[in-house]
């Protein structure tokens, strides 16, 4: 059974991406998969930034918040899917990415696609692995 896990201080029922059917992200068995995020601040409902770089911080600070309210961090993300609105500022989007993840870094593949609205450049969506512990007998 999969349970949901949302940005803290938001109840489950609160849609700060919009209005479509889903959920921030779901906790099933040892995955946690997030779903796509934009660079809307979930708190606030704005959209952060009008560049690459600092949509992509937004969307990964995102996706960091729900890792972490899952009890996980960024190191236990192992699957990056990227959608990018403009695939000439791939260089700027993985120069944020770098600030986030290290090697190991995560598996991943970068889309060109276009967004439902202008305004957002960037959505990544992430699969992250709650690893056995090592220590136990």
């Amino acid at each position: 059974m999969a349970s949901v896990v949302t940005y803290p201080g938001l109840d489950t029922a609160d849609r700060p991406m919009g209005p479509a059917p889903l959920s921030p992200a779901l906790q099933s068995g040892p995955f946690l998969f997030v779903s796509g995020q934009v660079a809307i601040d979930p708190l606030s409902g704005e959209i952060i930034g009008d560049d690459v770089a600092t949509q992509t911080r937004q969307v990964l600070t995102n996706i960091q918040t729900l890792v972490e309210a899952a009890g996980l961090t960024l190191a236990d993300v192992v699957k990056v899917g990227i959608f990018l609105t403009r695939p000439e500022q791939f260089d700027a989007l993985n120069a944020v990415y770098a600030e986030f993840f290290g090697a190991p870094y995560p598996t991943r593949a970068t889309i060109g696609v276009s967004l439902n609205n202008p305004a957002l450049l960037v959505e990544m969506d992430a699969i992250a692995l709650r690893w056995p512990d090592a220590t136990a007998s």
